[in-house]
């Protein structure tokens, strides 16, 4: 297999936009075996309210999952649908066998509580790796279904033959979406992992001694990572997304930042495609572990 591979003037490109069509390609033999069987790998999605950027996402998941061969349910409800009304969707979706993944959009109107609603997921439909029985299952290195966007940080690491063992690491984030799923894969693989956040002390000192920064902050005003703040041949994967300058960018002033990394995700083009590229292979995935499970159980 060629590896693409992007220079800068010190750093190389890590292309997300090629290794999620190298795991599409992967999937679409996965889709057509599973036909072979009578089976088509199916996602719902769950959108609930207007808010523009949800739109736009959900949007995205629902066409690349089409793209491929995935059968798709897309969900829309108003902002003032009720948390009842909200659960009985999911335990109707949990029930149709013929859905094999189910995303609920976040984040959720305020009149709606985010944990109850992603712990009514059925876990083996959980395609976005939230609900509490998935996060277990992570936490103990046994997960199936992982969250979308370090999933795909693992897969870029892998396809570039990146290896983290030892790597000092420094997250810039603690969310259950991004800093906190993807210490521990990291930690599975024996990185040494630090994770920051507003409230840490001395953040550009530990940035400066890292081997491998993974930044998701999202927003420029209150957070940039700087040239200035990183060793030389540092790798950097940026996952914020923001809007500076009229354009869309990520947490990294990409400009300062090529001349010292060794490594680094542009935005966009980056990680951002590769969550995509996750969400279809756990839609694969559990499909083929439900459908395995209904054969055992026939």
């Amino acid at each position: 297999m060629n590896i693409a591979v992007h220079y800068l003037v010190g750093a190389k490109i890590i292309d997300g936009q090629v290794v999620a069509t190298n795991v599409k390609s992967h999937l679409i033999k996965d889709i057509e075996e599973l036909g072979k069987n009578r089976i088509c790998p199916s996602l719902a999605t769950v959108l609930v309210g207007d808010d523009t950027a949800s739109t736009t996402y959900i949007n995205s998941k629902q066409k690349a999952a089409a793209d491929i061969g995935i059968k798709t349910q897309d969900h829309r409800l108003t902002c003032s649908t009720s948390q009842t009304e909200l659960i009985e969707l999911i335990e109707l979706l949990n029930q149709d066998s013929s859905v094999h993944g189910i995303l609920v959009q976040l984040p959720l109107p305020s009149h709606i509580d985010e944990f109850l609603i992603i712990n009514k997921i059925n876990p083996l439909k959980d395609v976005d790796g939230l609900t509490p029985f998935n996060v277990g299952m992570l936490f103990n290195g046994r997960a199936l279904l992982k969250p979308c966007t370090p999933s795909g940080i693992i897969e870029l690491l892998d396809f570039y033959k990146i290896n983290v063992k030892s790597m000092d690491t420094v997250i810039v984030n603690r969310s259950n979406l991004v800093g906190k799923p993807i210490s521990l894969l990291l930690l599975a693989r024996d990185a040494t992992v630090t994770i920051c956040h507003s409230k840490s002390k001395n953040l550009t000192d530990l940035l400066r001694r890292a081997d491998l920064i993974i930044t998701a902050v999202g927003n420029r005003n209150k957070f940039t990572l700087t040239g200035n703040m990183i060793r030389d041949k540092c790798i950097v994967i940026d996952v914020g997304i923001t809007r500076h300058l009229g354009k869309i960018s990520g947490d990294a002033d990409f400009d300062s930042i090529k001349e010292k990394a060794s490594w680094v995700t542009p935005v966009p083009g980056g990680v951002g495609p590769m969550t995509i590229a996750m969400l279809l292979n756990n839609t694969v995935t559990a499909a083929k572990s439900l459908c395995s499970l209904s054969t055992e159980g026939s």
